[in-house]
């Protein structure tokens, strides 16, 4: 899915010229014992060498190439989220200023938490191509066996918060992809908000910041 105004965060100015290139797998055996890179100086080195090791990558994104800074804070964003740093740099959007991840990727990485919940599954209601058209997403809490339920969303909902009516949007094309994208973050804010880390996606932050300026 194209992002409409949005761009993987830009690079920045430091890199290690003496690091040789090599594959970003490289980097991740150091992930597990950084603690998210910041709880002593020893964690915060190996963040760095790290970090050092994904920048000197021509596999990396472009954003991320010579960038070590951004390189460290996707590495911290990993750990504290269990996910690969790879992915997380390829999921990762700068949209009008404002990091948003990708729905996919949000949707995959709740997925994997197997332990605590089954996968997101979907529940829609009301006639395709009405105002009531409309989703919501649930999974069951494994510990306690409890089906846990999203907020509904619907057509008259992103009529009347100005989703559709913004240029370029996706509600107008694809909006049965669009309410599960939606409703799925919903869900993870409520139940797992510690996966987004507070961030919205980089969907919904087209549909706010667009909505905002008209």
């Amino acid at each position: 899915m194209k992002i409409t105004d949005a761009e993987i965060i830009p690079g920045g100015s430091e890199q290690d010229h003496d690091a040789p290139a090599q594959r970003p797998a490289a980097a991740l055996a150091v992930v597990d014992t950084t603690v998210g890179g910041f709880g002593s100086a020893g964690a915060f080195a190996l963040l760095q060498r790290g970090a050092a090791m994904l920048a000197a990558s021509t596999l990396v994104p472009q954003a991320y190439q010579g960038n070590v800074a951004n390189c460290a804070i996707a590495l911290n964003m990993a750990v504290r989220i269990g996910a690969d740093p790879l992915m997380v740099m390829q999921n990762l959007y700068l949209v009008h200023g404002k990091p948003g991840w990708s729905s996919q990727f949000l949707i995959a990485t709740f997925n994997q938490q197997s332990a605590r919940f089954s996968s997101i599954r979907y529940e829609h209601k009301g006639a395709e191509g009405t105002p009531d058209r409309g989703c919501r997403a649930w999974a069951v809490e494994k510990g306690t066996g409890e089906k846990l339920y999203g907020s509904w969303v619907t057509m008259a909902l992103a009529e009347a918060e100005g989703w559709i009516a913004r240029k370029d949007s996706k509600w107008k094309t694809m909006p049965e992809q669009m309410l599960m994208y939606r409703s799925a973050a919903f869900f993870i804010r409520a139940y797992a908000p510690e996966i987004a880390m507070g961030l919205h996606t980089a969907e919904e932050l087209n549909d706010i910041v667009e909505t905002e300026r008209s």
